[in-house]
């Protein structure tokens, strides 16, 4: 087949992927701000959609990673046809999870898919374990670092409000809630919407179309789009998963989990390392949940939605290694 029909596919597929990792990563971002009522659902995903906009256009240090670091597609001799197995892998774990309502990882998703079609393809030789193993380290680390800041930061507010009036208290976080949605929406857009920007560019470094891991600017604009288009329809089982059922949020709650999951995600933005919103998001409103009180957290749904974070890369690894056979029957 051509390679310029095959990175075209490479290249809608991403955007498939950018798109529905928008509505299905929505509920992370903006969950806590609509269960506490700081947002209507509607304003909520405007704000989300034009704030992933903004962070997607704004950073390219994770795509390059994603780009380079699992493999180098430069010394791949079917890159794009491993992408093109990763990509069908991640989309088709999204939306299963996403079916069940289940807030999973469209990061480990996506990592654990190219690196299980990556050994498919080449063999373990493939895999650049230095830079894998960092990516690895970030995305277990992260939802622990959340988790600890989570429960200090409400811990924290328990002591500083422990005298003051509750309502008062709410309606104060409740309007500081709309800047942390912003803000959180806008961390989330500086990694997530990365991803497809970094397997694009090594989809074109893989079929020599481009010598370097710099992303291209229509890249960043077409995956930045996708992500914002796939954020305004919204995930809203997710939302329930997130906003509802882990413990009952008020808004000082929100707020404390909104600023710990944004500083942590803008972090790794910032060095470089692509993490799960999802599983920043959640550990964040875990931690929060057990400092305002550990029994008030239903562990036994914290404990399966644990499951699905474990079980994400190795089982994405067998089904884009599954796909890439299929993929080379016919190539």
């Amino acid at each position: 087949m051509d390679i310029y029909v095959l990175v075209g596919i490479v290249i809608f597929l991403a955007l498939a992927f950018d798109f529905i990792n928008g509505f299905h990563d929505t509920a992370n971002a903006i969950a806590t701000s609509v269960s506490t009522r700081a947002l209507s659902p509607r304003v909520a995903i405007i704000v989300a959609s034009i704030m992933n906009f903004v962070g997607a256009m704004l950073f390219t240090g994770v795509a390059k990673t994603i780009g380079g670091k699992v493999a180098d597609p430069a010394k791949l001799e079917h890159g794009v046809e491993i992408v093109i197995a990763s990509l069908l892998s991640a989309i088709l774990w999204n939306l299963v999870t996403w079916w069940f309502g289940i807030p999973s990882s469209s990061s480990h998703a996506l990592i654990g898919s190219l690196a299980g079609a990556v050994v498919s393809a080449e063999g373990f030789g493939g895999i650049n374990y230095s830079g894998f193993t960092d990516i690895i380290k970030g995305l277990i680390f992260s939802p622990l670092i959340a988790f600890t800041i989570g429960f200090i930061v409400m811990w924290l507010f328990k002591q500083i409000f422990a005298k003051s009036s509750p309502h008062q208290i709410n309606k104060g976080f409740r309007t500081g809630q709309i800047i942390t949605a912003a803000f959180q929406s806008f961390t989330h857009g500086t990694n997530d919407a990365q991803k497809a920007m970094g397997i694009i560019t090594f989809a074109l470094v893989a079929a020599n179309l481009q010598s370097t891991l710099d992303v291209p600017w229509w890249v960043k604009v077409a995956a930045a789009s996708s992500m914002a288009l796939g954020t305004s329809i919204g995930g809203w089982k997710i939302i329930k998963t997130m906003g509802t059922k882990i413990f009952k949020i008020e808004p000082i709650n929100g707020f404390a989990a909104d600023i710990t999951s944004a500083s942590v995600i803008l972090t790794a933005t910032l060095t470089k390392l692509p993490v799960s919103t999802t599983h920043v998001i959640t550990s964040a409103i875990l931690g929060v949940g057990s400092a305002k009180r550990f029994s008030a957290v239903k562990w036994g749904l914290a404990g399966r939605i644990v499951i699905s974070w474990i079980i994400t890369i190795p089982v994405t690894a067998i089904i884009a290694a599954l796909i890439y056979r299929v993929i080379a029957l016919f190539m």
